[in-house]
């Protein structure tokens, strides 16, 4: 598949099919999205790749606890200033409305977490950590390898697109990371950062018909040096 049209086809996933997804092909997934940059080429991303009855185990596990409040190893926002607030706003009425069409909570911020406990019904997670030395500096908070995580996370996803599957970058799957690293058996020195729940799209499910709007360019970006500038 040609980059331009994986990076098209790319969008969130937040319904899946319950088919499994073959290991070899995660495995060739995975290989490439080796080849992510990194600062100084320190490759700081690890990963488990869960599914089956550890899955479902790491499922049940979420769901009773979802009325506790999320303790992430990285701290999500407490919230957004404007502009971002109003892009924010924007996708969740337009997911409540989509939500209307489905049989499920119509009321995103009751539905996100719900799904985000089950890992929205993916076969499959790729959980992606990171060492706490890399993070935790003696004299400062490195940021850059979680940076470098989200790289491969890209990577991950786009990779997917290629071999029918769909994806989605969530939080919801690692706000409990005390239940990853028991059922896991991740050791403390461990920093869980993302879940990528992986699958076949359920592309029936209306909330999978959308694509989020992105700003226009000439908005975001200033030009320097170009002749006519």
């Amino acid at each position: 598949m040609d980059i331009l049209e994986a990076v098209n086809q790319r969008k969130s996933i937040r319904v899946f099919k319950p088919d499994p997804v073959p290991r070899e092909m995660l495995q060739e997934i995975l290989e490439l999205a080796q080849r992510a940059p990194s600062w100084a080429n320190t490759q700081p991303w690890e990963f488990a790749i869960v599914s089956g009855a550890k899955l479902d185990e790491i499922r049940k596990e979420y769901t009773e606890k979802s009325g506790e409040e999320p303790c992430p190893d990285l701290n999500r926002p407490g919230g957004f200033p404007e502009p971002y607030n109003s892009r924010h706003r924007a996708l969740s009425k337009r997911d409540s409305e989509t939500l209307k069409k489905s049989k499920e909570d119509p009321v995103v911020e009751r539905w996100q977490p719900v799904q985000g406990s089950k890992m929205y019904g993916a076969p499959c997670v790729i959980f992606i950590y990171t060492d706490r030395s890399i993070f935790f500096q003696p004299d400062n908070l490195n940021v850059w390898p979680v940076f470098d995580c989200g790289l491969i996370a890209e990577n991950i996803m786009l990779l997917a697109v290629n071999y029918g599957l769909g994806t989605l970058a969530a939080f919801q799957t690692v706000k409990y990371p005390d239940v990853l690293r028991k059922v896991l058996k991740l050791p403390d020195s461990k920093l869980i950062v993302l879940g990528i729940p992986v699958g076949y799209p359920d592309w029936e499910h209306p909330i999978n018909k959308m694509y989020s709007p992105r700003e226009p360019l000439n908005s975001i970006t200033t030009w320097y040096g170009f002749e006519g500038e």
